[in-house]
């Protein structure tokens, strides 16, 4: 009889937990929001660097956000590259795969919305690459200014570099949607990988982009103008041309 009680009230209290657990993640749950999104492009321009870009065939980008309702914020996305690993026994070459996570905070001050953050960046088939970037942001109606600063030294970057970019967006008539991206650069001299940079600081890119959705399929097309600056050796980037197809979900 003693026994039979003790497990009516372990189920009792098993329930009784479970419950709560439920409880407390219902309203958890309905607070945030999970959306997805997938495109392919034409190639892959990161940062206005068109002379050697990430993919200069098709490339197919996509990734998972999760955003509560608090401001906290987690997220994915990855691209294919065109470069990787070479075995030098047999001189084959792995294709690379670059992973973002990312995770931050948003909240408002007055009129001004502010984005906290870092982003882990994790590549497949490519060496000296992996690290993290410090984010910030803030914006306040079609404008967003942002920083990110590099926290190690690895094959693309040196310890200090800082990437400012001042993004602006407006709806156009006939559900046109325009944007811009200034990019800016600031490097540090004498890292592992990057012995010595050539400029200190210099203008990267100015990205003019102009979409439109396809129909009520919930996919857009939109075509980006890069208008390409120098590298940190002083190497001018040549202007190029960027076809997107995308979707969210």
């Amino acid at each position: 009889m003693i026994f039979t009680k003790k497990v009516t009230s372990l189920r009792v209290l098993s329930v009784a937990v479970a419950a709560s657990v439920a409880g407390l993640a219902a309203p958890l749950t309905a607070q945030a929001d999970i959306t997805g999104n997938i495109g392919v492009y034409s190639k892959y321009v990161l940062r206005g660097i068109t002379s050697d870009a990430e993919n200069d065939g098709t490339t197919v980008q996509g990734g998972l956000d999760w955003s509560h309702k608090s401001g906290v914020y987690v997220g994915y996305w990855g691209s294919n590259l065109d470069y990787g690993k070479t075995t030098a026994s047999t001189g084959t070459t792995n294709t690379g795969f670059e992973n973002d996570i990312y995770a931050g905070y948003k909240f408002k001050a007055g009129p001004v919305d502010l984005n906290l953050g870092a982003i882990y960046y994790a590549y497949t088939s490519v060496a000296d690459s992996d690290t993290i970037e410090a984010v910030i942001a803030a914006g306040m109606g079609p404008v967003t200014v942002g920083a990110k600063y590099l926290t190690e030294d690895v094959a693309w970057g040196n310890a200090g570099d800082t990437y400012l970019t001042v993004d602006y967006a407006q709806d156009l008539p006939s559900e046109f949607k325009f944007a811009a991206q200034l990019g800016y650069y600031f490097y540090t001299d004498s890292g592992d990988f990057i012995a010595t940079s050539a400029e200190s600081s210099g203008f990267r890119h100015l990205n003019l982009t102009l979409s439109h959705p396809l129909g009520k399929s919930g996919a857009n097309m939109g075509i980006t103008y890069i208008v390409g600056g120098e590298d940190r050796q002083g190497v001018q980037q040549e202007n190029a041309i960027v076809l997107a197809l995308t979707s969210g979900f």
